[in-house]
């Protein structure tokens, strides 16, 4: 069950509002628990043993929080022992097949002996998030900035909370802390939230998945059938596609915790406005860069070091980053680009990139979709062969229908366009202007009423950052 279905949003929604609004306040963290545990219990119906895992892993950091309380010795040993025991299960699910594979590799190369692997793990649904969630938590109680969650029901419904569960934002407990003891609902909140939440399910429903039908198509062509027009298309389609889709998933998010009364930390900041790398990723995903951030590249010395030291740091989060997102060397590949542009900007292209916002502008429609494209594409060969149509140096490709793109126009131009604008501040600065009177009514309900139909009609797309 996602935010954009029909189940959820006739059936699910309804029901848990119902049962939350008319519990008294003191069973509210436990209304939110159960339903949280239902809507991740039905995601996981054909592997029951997920939801085990998700149950075990609040007993045991509730268990392990309790003894990271000031009061008690051994503080750090629990400490290990809670990431041991949380970044296990990341590991086995996520990277240990990533690791023998490539292990097998080497091993051919070294004997001759060819090694098969046998197994294949279904990754849990959210295991990346909740994972750097409750990580999060057991550092900040060692660090004493928080005090340990005593009630296992709360703590339980920061982990699970289903707005943010199973794609983000990665939420630290001492954002919600006070609100998990004490949060009062309001009717202009519930407003405010039920309008955050359509706009999101407009960006997913009526965007997202109208754009990126460019990308599926010509994911099903193949790349070496496209002309170059074509191929710098597709590339933005899937920027505006996978930007939509999340920026959407994250603005239901929010929207569902405030009308239950939390205000869960914005993931995105108008990335595509900005005009340098380094700007872009404080603006996207802001909640794991805040992660890796506070946890990574602090502790490791931050900037408070030599350069060779800052850059080192770098280059560790942004190995981190990229393989966080999966276990493929094209992560790993679209991290050390991130690294290498980052730390270039570092040493003076970013104050020349804002000095003069034009040249920014250039650079930065040409790398966002170009970075996406390590992103999208996890074979390397058929990687090459879509940078070849980007850039057509030896002449243009054989096997190509002559003037592809203007089918490929007619059919998805005015979609890209609309992308395009609402990439920009100009959607926000109108709706600002409108949502509190009729017409800002009469849009919102047009933009429900239009994503009910898509999905009635089945033309609705996984979130994409599900898969991580």
């Amino acid at each position: 069950m996602v935010f954009s279905s029909l189940p959820f949003l006739f059936v699910f929604l309804p029901g848990f509002f119902l049962i939350y609004g008319l519990c008294p306040r003191r069973w509210k963290n436990a209304a939110l628990l159960l339903g949280s545990l239902a809507f991740y219990g039905y995601g996981v119906l054909e592997t029951p043993e997920y939801f085990f895992l998700l149950l075990l892993t609040i007993f045991i950091n509730w268990v392990i929080g309790l003894r990271l309380d000031a009061r008690f010795r051994h503080r750090r040993l629990w400490l290990v022992i809670g990431l041991i025991y949380n970044f296990f299960w990341l590991f086995a699910f996520k990277y240990a097949g990533f690791f023998f594979d490539n292990g097998a590799v080497l091993w051919r190369l070294a004997s001759g002996e060819t090694i098969t692997r046998n197994w294949e793990l279904i990754l849990p649904i959210g295991i990346s998030f909740y994972t750097f969630q409750i990580v999060s938590y057991l550092i900040d109680v060692y660090r004493e900035t928080v005090p340990p969650e005593r009630s296992l029901v709360n703590l339980g419904a920061y982990l699970c909370m289903f707005p943010q569960l199973i794609a983000g934002p990665i939420v630290q407990y001492r954002q919600v802390a006070r609100e998990l003891r004490r949060r009062t609902v309001r009717l202009p909140q519930i407003d405010q939230g039920l309008r955050t939440f359509v706009l999101g399910l407009g960006s997913k429903v009526l965007l997202a998945n109208r754009v990126g039908g460019l990308w599926t198509d010509v994911s099903a062509v193949g790349c070496e059938s496209v002309s170059t027009p074509v191929a710098w298309m597709a590339a933005a389609a899937y920027s505006l596609q996978l930007y939509f889709d999340f920026y959407g998933y994250s603005l239901m998010a929010l929207g569902l915790g405030q009308m239950m009364g939390f205000s869960l930390p914005e993931n995105f900041l108008q990335p595509y406005r900005s005009l340098s790398m380094t700007e872009f990723w404080r603006r996207w995903h802001v909640t794991l860069g805040s992660w890796f951030r506070e946890y990574v590249y602090i502790p490791l010395g931050g900037n408070r070091c030599g350069k060779l030291t800052q850059v080192r740091n770098l280059l560790a989060v942004w190995l981190l980053t990229g393989f966080w997102h999966g276990a493929s060397w094209n992560f790993i590949l679209w991290g050390l680009l991130l690294f290498f542009l980052l730390t270039i900007e570092r040493m003076g292209l970013r104050r020349i990139l804002e000095r003069r916002r034009w040249l920014g502008r250039i650079y930065m429609l040409l790398l966002i979709p170009l970075s996406w494209m390590l992103f999208a594409i996890t074979d390397f060969q058929e990687l090459g062969l879509f940078f070849g149509r980007l850039f057509p140096i030896g002449g243009p490709a054989r096997g190509v229908i002559p003037m592809d793109y203007i089918p490929y126009g007619k059919l998805y131009g005015p979609i890209l366009a609309a992308g395009f604008l609402f990439c920009t501040p100009l959607p926000g600065w109108l709706w600002k202007r409108m949502e509190r009177n009729p017409l800002g009514i009469a849009v919102l309900l047009a933009i429900f009423l239009g994503s009910v139909y898509c999905l009635f009609r089945g033309m609705n797309d996984p979130f994409l950052y599900f898969r991580f």
